[in-house]
């Protein structure tokens, strides 16, 4: 399938919080981020792209390696998490983060208020999916994360370089919880994603990893032209499976965002002429154009005009 959008790349993902400070400190001592920039108040064409045009939304960006997160704190904040959320329900997204040394990197977050996912501490998946060890867990916000370590030729070769020493390394992934693989692979191809890898997931490993009693799930890596991080559909076939609730605000702290940088936004409007796919009025963020849509399944993006390194 052809791209409509051309070169991509994930450059950011956006998670709602209550308390900028305490997010702030928490990724920073608890996952090694760094603060990049800070913003009391979002301009009107940023706060436009997020859905609330006239809130009033504190940022702060920060870095991981070289991946990026941004924290928005909006006021009044919106709703928690819904009461029992799971691995399998819909609107579940993860931010994965490579680590140098598992049983470090999980010891160290267990210091931390976090709320773990996994059962009985990382699970080092079949050889099928790579003998990868992984550990999830919620932030004190109710956000999802994995910490993720590589065997030596698994992964992103950037995850391998010599020198890398710090023991949490960057953003792999964002993975999502969808009802349809194959149509949110058709989603994600036309803005110019690429199919990289199909696995199915199950097992004992697998069910203490999600929390999820005997858990079956189909996981699709779809790769833009630029990453990590990449885009990860979790395709349940087991497990609650409840589709993304109508949000009551766009503050609320369930509600993720995908920022992705295009190439060619005028080509949106093709791509939304069915009213498949509706777009919000385009919105000026720091002096690039953006759209904001959602997938087949109630996932916020936010697409961003592209400019070169020379220019940004």
């Amino acid at each position: 399938m052809t791209p409509v959008l051309g070169q991509t790349a994930i450059t950011t993902v956006s998670l709602t919080v209550p308390d900028l400070r305490k997010a702030e400190v928490f990724y920073r001592d608890a996952l090694g981020f760094e603060v990049i920039d800070r913003v009391d108040k979002v301009d009107r064409g940023m706060a436009k792209a997020l859905g609330a045009p006239d809130a009033a939304i504190a940022r702060v960006t920060m870095r991981l390696g070289h991946q990026r997160m941004d924290l928005l704190a909006f006021d009044p904040p919106g709703r928690s998490y819904p009461a029992g959320s799971t691995s399998s329900d819909l609107w579940f997204q993860h931010c994965a983060i490579v680590v140098r040394d598992m049983a470090a990197a999980h010891a160290h977050v267990s210091a931390f208020a976090i709320t773990p996912i996994t059962m009985g501490g990382p699970q080092t998946l079949p050889p099928n999916t790579g003998s990868v060890s992984a550990f999830k867990f919620r932030d004190p916000f109710g956000h999802p994360f994995e910490l993720l370590h590589f065997p030596e030729g698994i992964g992103d070769p950037s995850w391998h370089r010599p020198g890398r020493d710090a023991l949490f390394l960057g953003i792999d992934h964002t993975a999502i919880a969808v009802s349809d693989a194959a149509q949110s692979i058709a989603f994600y191809e036309k803005l110019g994603f690429t199919l990289s890898s199909r696995s199915f997931n199950s097992g004992a490993e697998q069910s203490k990893l999600d929390a999820v009693a005997d858990a079956s799930v189909v996981v699709v890596a779809l790769s833009p032209t630029e990453s990590p991080p990449h885009l990860e559909l979790l395709a349940y076939r087991t497990g609650t499976r409840r589709p993304i609730p109508p949000h009551e605000s766009a503050g609320d702290i369930a509600l993720s965002r995908t920022v992705i940088e295009v190439d060619d936004l005028a080509s949106l409007v093709a791509f939304s002429n069915d009213g498949s796919h509706p777009l919000s009025a385009t919105a000026s963020w720091d002096r690039r154009a953006a759209y904001s849509l959602s997938d087949p399944d109630g996932h916020r993006l936010i697409l961003r005009e592209r400019v070169s390194v020379e220019e940004d």
